[in-house]
């Protein structure tokens, strides 16, 4: 199959990408209730020159191919939930989600390259792919990697009534 022409013309080029366009794709994948830890989801819509989520993890569940502008694609049984590839991801298009982290919450930890940071504990507003409040969240912990030291990587908790359409949480004001 050559993979180039099965992606042109539903691909995205402006705004982000509705949830009806995402599950039109192969490439996305929401994890469901049967997943025990947190799995990367991938929004990645634009079949440009990129690699670094595959490069990043360690075990080499993101494949993007020899073709260098295929779409990532994600085979959840093999991610362990690491987020090496969140913060590796330039366009800030992968997140990790588990949807039964608690019995009412789902877990999400995302790309975040605003100050001021969350705290642990500081509730939040939870936004959808187009920066909507959804709901309030709680920030379980704020990552930074070495590596990237420009992205830091929130975890929080949130309704999982919600739990397909937050994807990050709103700005927080600077003092």
């Amino acid at each position: 199959m050559d993979y180039q022409n099965d992606t042109e013309g539903r691909l995205k080029t402006t705004g982000a990408a509705s949830l009806a366009e995402l599950h039109a794709t192969k490439e996305y994948i929401l994890p469901d209730e049967r997943m025990k830890h947190p799995v990367a989801v991938i929004e990645c819509i634009e079949a440009i020159p990129c690699n670094p989520c595959e490069t990043a993890c360690p075990v080499h569940a993101i494949t993007v191919g020899s073709e260098i502008t295929n779409l990532p694609v994600i085979d959840i049984e093999k991610c362990t939930g690491c987020g090496l590839c969140v913060a590796a991801c330039p366009g800030l298009a992968i997140y990790l989600k588990q949807k039964n982290y608690t019995t009412d919450l789902s877990f999400i930890a995302f790309p975040f390259e605003y100050v001021p940071l969350p705290e642990a504990g500081q509730t939040v507003n939870m936004v959808n792919r187009y920066g909507q409040v959804v709901c309030e969240g709680t920030v379980i912990k704020v990552v930074t990697i070495k590596r990237f030291n420009r992205t830091a990587i929130i975890h929080a908790s949130y309704p999982v009534k919600q739990y397909e359409h937050v994807v990050n949480m709103q700005r927080l004001a600077r003092n």
